[in-house]
């Protein structure tokens, strides 16, 4: 799973080039989700591996309370502060310093997830199989809705996800925010 983050961790193109250490994206974005929330933790395989994954939380406030008490401190001791500027200075800032969801967010669509997919899975409907899946899995965990963020520059994601009826919330130049009711 932390490979396939890393080749999908350029907004859905590879990362690889990127990052100096390969781990880091996936220590951010995939390890949190396996371990906290294994339950959401799905995984796409093909002949060749793994293909792809889609992880959420049911409850974004508990999961950053969980990931801030047991998965971010071993890795803050691991991985001092930095400021080189580089990508991984930026996953490490990431994981002393978590984006907080805003309270109008995490409050009208509590629960989150995110997808990724490897180039040999796309167009397969692996993507649309594992987002039902989840959002199913959610909506029986008892979330009402959920949310995702996407690159702004990501727009084949973007179309993709409003095509499953996903709608945006919030989109600048960087980011966009997107929500679906569960029920």
């Amino acid at each position: 799973m932390y490979r396939v983050g890393l080749l999908t961790g350029d907004a859905g193109r590879d990362g690889s080039g990127l990052f100096a250490n390969p781990d880091l994206i996936g220590h951010v974005y995939v390890g949190p989700y396996a371990v906290g929330q294994p339950a959401f933790a799905l995984v796409a395989a093909d002949a060749a591996g793994v293909a792809g994954y889609c992880l959420a939380a049911r409850d974004t406030r508990a999961f950053a309370a969980w990931c801030e008490s047991s998965w971010w401190p071993a890795l803050r001791e691991q991985y001092p502060r930095r400021s080189d500027g580089s990508p991984d200075a930026g996953l490490v800032q990431l994981i002393h310093a978590p984006p907080v969801v805003p309270d109008e967010l995490a409050e009208a669509y509590p629960a989150h997830l995110h997808i990724d997919l490897l180039e040999r899975a796309r167009g397969t409907g692996t993507g649309r199989r594992l987002i039902e899946r989840q959002l199913a899995d959610l909506a029986a965990a008892g979330a009402t809705a959920c949310h995702l963020g996407a690159a702004s520059t990501n727009t084949n994601a973007i179309a993709f996800y409003e095509h499953l009826g996903w709608r945006i919330l919030r989109r600048d130049n960087s980011d966009c925010v997107m929500g679906i009711e569960l029920r």
